[in-house]
């Protein structure tokens, strides 16, 4: 009878109260979540390989130009408009290196360089631009109105040989019909770019460019305009 009573409390263990003896109450499953368990580590794996990647490109990082304001077409490239930039190395870009920034002085800009552009060196040009206050005026020169042998480089005086009215002036400064040194247009220019031959053989008009003062060029391209342009060498080129 004994043994009946303790088999019956100790069946009523774990019970609710109004349940039964001997049933348990069921326990809540574990909820699993396989998706976002998969998605954590891949996420952990992405960031592993993304810092494994900055690591190695670390070592194929160069340090380039930056403009870092405007700088016009044919102008010197100061260094107060360049500073240093990292960037990936690419051998199909042309960068201009920083270590390399001395020998800008030797270039000029081919176009416009607009802030924060990157340079490279299809940016750069060696032709040396205008002075402040000089033009390039073209000259159509026929047999007689240029010296023998003319070329780039040489200095020039140019004169009116011609005008409108059809009167003429002397090279030495003191014809025409103005008199004076009316003729002389130009005391001193330097000849840009010579155009075909001018050994004195065959005819046929000289394309000459000259560069010269800004305040100049009116008078001397009115002149070439009208064919009525003479030039006297006052010095060849020392290049030559």
């Amino acid at each position: 009878m004994k043994i009946q009573e303790r088999t019956g409390a100790g069946s009523g263990r774990g019970t609710a109260p109004g349940q039964p003896a001997g049933e348990r109450l069921p326990s809540a499953p574990r909820e699993r979540k396989p998706a976002l368990a998969a998605l954590a580590v891949l996420l952990i794996l992405v960031g592993a390989l993304g810092a494994t990647v900055l690591v190695l490109r670390a070592g194929d990082r160069i340090e380039v130009v930056k403009i870092t304001e405007k700088v016009s077409a044919g102008k010197p490239i100061p260094g107060s408009a360049i500073e240093s930039v990292m960037v990936a190395e690419d051998s199909g870009i042309d960068y201009v290196k920083w270590e390399q920034r001395n020998a800008l002085s030797n270039y000029r800009a081919a176009a416009d360089l607009t802030k924060g552009s990157l340079l490279v060196g299809s940016m750069l040009t060696d032709k040396k631009g205008l002075p402040e206050g000089k033009v390039v005026v073209g000259l159509s020169l026929k047999d007689g109105q240029y010296p023998r042998g003319l070329k780039a480089g040489d200095v020039v005086a140019a004169y009116r040989v011609g005008d409108a009215k059809g009167g003429s002036g002397g090279s030495s400064g003191d014809g025409g019909e103005s008199g004076g040194n009316d003729a002389l247009l130009v005391r001193s220019a330097t000849v840009d770019t010579v155009t075909g031959t001018n050994d004195g053989i065959g005819g046929g008009d000289l394309p000459v460019a000259v560069v010269v003062n800004q305040d100049e060029a009116p008078a001397l391209t009115q002149a070439a305009a009208n064919g009525a342009v003479s030039v006297v060498r006052l010095s060849t080129n020392s290049g030559d």
